[in-house]
């Protein structure tokens, strides 16, 4: 008895445990794309209901015609030559705002004589909107491009120079330590540890950035501009062109979402080596 339970054990032992399988990646990618497809279906779908049977097209346009204003708006010019202006708008200011943030963000991770200086400038100014500057800023750099372009680089730098820096602080000292310890010191340091370990920190907040760019344009064309989304979308409310306001919020959307995979596509290349799994949502 004793030997035939050791070797029925053993037998059992030896038996590889069978696996359940496990559906293919192709198959989960595929089925997650057509789930959020199908999402956005269902949503458009119950819009259409919603603003033929409902609600008032005048206060929610159904989709198709919002379609129709897209045609239009395309056909005469206007929409192509307002989403031009504001893209460039947005990607000049975030440009500018993350060149001067994340340099500043290093700076003030790595020398506490620079955090001691610039630590109270910082967070006083990134808790004023640049909502609150707009006026003051037509003021000093007058109603062209300059003052809007500036006005996003402001809500974007400060943004960009707090996780920077907290992305700098927030390196293990083990991992300052051990790089010591292999030679490295000064500029090695800093380009060689600092860098590529606050790289994810950096990237999430020039993503995050884009989103404040797009927040500031919008305030600042319909304020103070005669071109733009911002502009499209007001002017519209003056001729009760409700579907033309829809028209200027979805290309809104559009243009971040494009811009933002854009983006997300970037780390999982070019930058893949510095950002992790930064760019994976």
């Amino acid at each position: 008895m004793i030997r035939i339970d050791h070797e029925a054990r053993a037998e059992a032992t030896s038996k590889p445990e069978e696996v359940s399988p496990r559906p293919s990646s192709w198959l989960v990618r595929h089925s997650l794309v057509a789930l959020s497809l199908g999402s956005v279906v269902v949503v458009i779908g119950a819009w259409q209901l919603a603003s033929t049977y409902l609600i008032s097209p005048f206060f929610l346009p159904s989709p198709s015609s919002i379609v129709q204003a897209f045609q239009h708006l395309l056909a005469n010019g206007q929409l192509e030559q307002d989403t031009g202006i504001s893209l460039f708008r947005i990607l000049s200011g975030w440009l500018l705002g993350s060149l001067v943030g994340a340099p500043v963000g290093f700076l003030l991770g790595t020398s506490r004589v620079a955090k001691a200086v610039l630590d109270p400038f910082v967070h006083f100014l990134r808790f004023i909107p640049a909502l609150a500057l707009v006026s003051l800023f037509m003021v000093w750099f007058g109603v062209g491009e300059e003052s809007k372009i500036l006005l996003i680089m402001y809500a974007v730098a400060f943004l960009v120079t707090v996780t920077t820096a907290t992305g700098v602080a927030a390196i293990s000292d083990d991992k300052v330590a051990a790089a010591k310890c292999l030679g490295s010191s000064g500029l090695a340091l800093f380009w060689r540890v600092r860098v590529p370990a606050a790289m994810p920190h950096v990237y999430t907040a020039m993503r995050l950035g884009m989103a404040n760019a797009f927040l500031v344009i919008i305030a600042v064309e319909i304020i103070a501009a005669n071109s733009g989304l911002g502009y499209l979308i007001w002017t519209a409310r003056l001729y009760f062109q409700i579907s033309w306001m829809f028209v200027g919020v979805v290309t809104l959307g559009i243009l971040g979402v494009v811009t933002d995979r854009l983006w997300r596509l970037l780390g999982r290349t070019l930058l893949r080596r510095y950002v992790g799994a930064s760019a994976r949502y």
